[in-house]
This record gives structure tokens, C-alpha cells and sequence, in this order.
């Protein structure tokens, strides 16, 4: 079964948590396939990972070549770069959690609506049997809750 995290951000904002989660997939050696429900927010995503102090090499459809990418931006679940991570972001959502080693389920906790659909995501998840974790943003970093 996949190991699904679900990330509850309230500290900061999606551009400022995913790139410390892409840091380590690709210091674990991963490939990370980010998928979101639209393309222009992935497109301005895409911007601020170029803007990190830290090297996080990605693409998108517009870029091409997605085999050469180890983060790949992306609004279908096709892991078309070999990616064994997935991060779910804006809500994006896929029926292929199982193709992946670990899937990672960023959502704003500053938005009720973002909130009521992870609790669903998070009930799905455990319905299919899905180890799951939870993670909560503090002052100090992330603390993980059973």
C-alpha cells in the first residue's frame, strides 16, 4: 500500500513548504511528480521553485522532455519522468495512488473548503487501506500527529 502524508499548511504557503519537501525526495534520491488541477498555477509554481536558494530542477509540458526531469509539474497523474513520489497540491486529486511509493498532500489549512476536502481525500485514503500520516505545520518545522 502507498504512504500517504497529509501536510495541513497554516504556517506558510504552498510556494514556501513544497520546495523543503522536493530538497529531500531529491536528497533521497526520488524523482517527484507534482500534480495540480490547473496548469497556470503550476506554471507560476514552476517560477518560484526556479527563484530557491536550493537547485530543484524541474519541467513542465511547455518544457518538454519530462524523462530529464527528476520534479515534473504536471496536471495528469502519468508519472511520464519515472516518478515514485507524488505530491498532490490545489486539490489535485487521481485515482492512481497506487502507482506510487509515498504520496505527499499539501492543502491550505487557512481555507475551510481545502480543509473538508482533505478530510475526504484522508477517508478515501483510509478506506483503500493506505497507511496514512498526518503533519502539521508549527513554528520549529513540521510535527507529526498519529
Amino acid at each position: 500500500m502507498t504512504e500517504i502524508g497529509f501536510y495541513h499548511l497554516t504556517r506558510s504557503t504552498l510556494a514556501q513548504a513544497l520546495p523543503q519537501l522536493l530538497v529531500r525526495t531529491l536528497a533521497a534520491g526520488q524523482r517527484a511528480l507534482v500534480l495540480g488541477p490547473k496548469a497556470a498555477a503550476l506554471d507560476a509554481l514552476s517560477a518560484a521553485l526556479w527563484a530557491q536558494p536550493a537547485w530543484l530542477p524541474h519541467g513542465t509540458a511547455a518544457d518538454g522532455d519530462p524523462d530529464l526531469q527528476p520534479i515534473w509539474l504536471g496536471t495528469d497523474a502519468d508519472p511520464l519522468n519515472g516518478a515514485r513520489y507524488l505530491f498532490l497540491i490545489e486539490g489535485g486529486e487521481t485515482d492512481r495512488i497506487s502507482d506510487y511509493d509515498r504520496v505527499f498532500d499539501l492543502f491550505d489549512g487557512n481555507d475551510p473548503e481545502a480543509v473538508a476536502a482533505a478530510r475526504m481525500r484522508w477517508k478515501t485514503a483510509q478506506e483503500a487501506g493506505h497507511p496514512r500520516t498526518y503533519w502539521q505545520q508549527t513554528e520549529s518545522g513540521w510535527r507529526k500527529n498519529a
